[in-house]
């Protein structure tokens, strides 16, 4: 080994030469401008130039420097700190969705806390103010089903806390991110009619859920397309978790003619789903398909691999997260994105027997 080999500065470590703590007075220098400007390109500002917030960055990342939270903290009396709301019976789905919130945090120098909830606890709007009153959020992200829990929507406005929602209610939407989740399903329904199926059973996900009615109205409206008729027989009800998909499919199943296919309204249940048809001592596709939503890992991860609608889950909490900061910056700016989805065709859906 070199011996004369020089250690990368650590972050916030002064270049060599310069004694002590690297600061923002330092990247100013380097990067021509007002100690003022670097914080606001720190705190991603409206109106700096690209070119200045260009020059900005090079100092930073020529100086390895890193704002020192507290100082933050002083400068725009703000907390840096947003929180993600949640109560989901898929882990798949909230891994997915964190991991998106995240990036966006990270990228803009937030911190994330993670605040798991009881959707239908007669205390749940107290404990979000607690939790926004003790830990001084900057604003929420809200995952379904509280986003559109009228209760909490209406607390976190009188509170002025800034909020962003994945998949709410059209009702609800103000800032976040939806998925045109009825079309989404209704091109699932149309593969699965393609493939000649005729008798489709549906599961359906939590009551609570906007989701589930999503699902459930472009199950209907697919058949009504392929000029099916609905049969309230082949719907059964679900909760979004690998356990309910099982014992839906197990009601189904039991049916005196039983389904074709199954379209399970989360990857969670068709996963379920497939381990009850192989139970019955059925295969899957060759007696029943079986499709799901959301093309989370477990999709590709279970045998066969499931046909499914991908809504880019990660993505999504990228950008709801996204619009959220927009909105802690300048109420007003964050808005509602629409993300496309993808129809996955899979090994597990496959043409009906005749």
């Amino acid at each position: 080994m070199n011996g004369n080999k020089r250690a990368a500065p650590q972050p916030n470590q002064a270049p060599e030469g310069k004694p002590g703590r690297v600061r923002i007075e330092d990247v100013a220098a380097i990067a021509g401008v007002s100690m003022k400007t670097v914080s606001r390109v720190l705190n991603s500002e409206p109106n700096v130039s690209e070119q200045t917030r260009k020059l900005v960055e090079a100092a930073v990342e020529k100086l390895h420097y890193r704002p020192l939270p507290s100082a933050r903290v002083l400068a725009g009396r703000r907390s840096y700190l947003v929180a993600m709301l949640f109560d989901n019976p898929s882990s798949n789905y909230l891994m997915e969705i964190e991991l998106g919130v995240l990036d966006a945090c990270q990228a803009q120098h937030y911190n994330l806390m993670l605040a798991p909830l009881v959707y239908d606890a007669a205390d749940i709007v107290t404990k979000v103010e607690s939790l926004v009153m003790q830990s001084q959020l900057d604003g929420v992200v809200l995952t379904p089903p509280l986003t559109d829990d009228s209760g909490l929507l209406e607390r976190l406005v009188a509170l002025g806390i800034p909020y962003s929602s994945i998949s709410a209610k059209e009702q609800n939407r103000h800032v976040g991110v939806v998925v045109d989740e009825i079309g989404a399903v209704c091109a699932l329904m149309a593969h699965l009619v393609e493939l000649g199926h005729t008798r489709i059973a549906h599961i359906k996900g939590h009551a609570a859920h906007g989701a589930s009615m999503w699902r459930l109205s472009g199950y209907r409206e697919g058949l009504r397309r392929a000029g099916l008729r609905y049969d309230a027989s082949l719907v059964v009800d679900g909760e979004f978790s690998y356990e309910s998909g099982y014992a839906g499919a197990n009601a189904l199943l039991k049916l005196p003619e039983r389904p074709t296919a199954i379209f399970a309204a989360n990857d969670d249940m068709a996963a379920g789903v497939i381990c009850a048809v192989c139970e019955h001592g059925l295969s899957v596709p060759g007696d029943i398909s079986v499709c799901g939503f959301d093309d989370t890992p477990i999709a590709r991860q279970i045998y066969p691999p499931l046909t499914t609608i991908r809504q880019p889950t990660r993505e999504m909490g990228r950008m709801a997260a996204q619009e959220l900061l927009k909105e802690i910056r300048d109420m007003g700016s964050g808005g509602v994105v629409d993300v496309p989805y993808t129809l996955q065709v899979r090994r597990s859906t496959g043409s009906a027997r005749r």
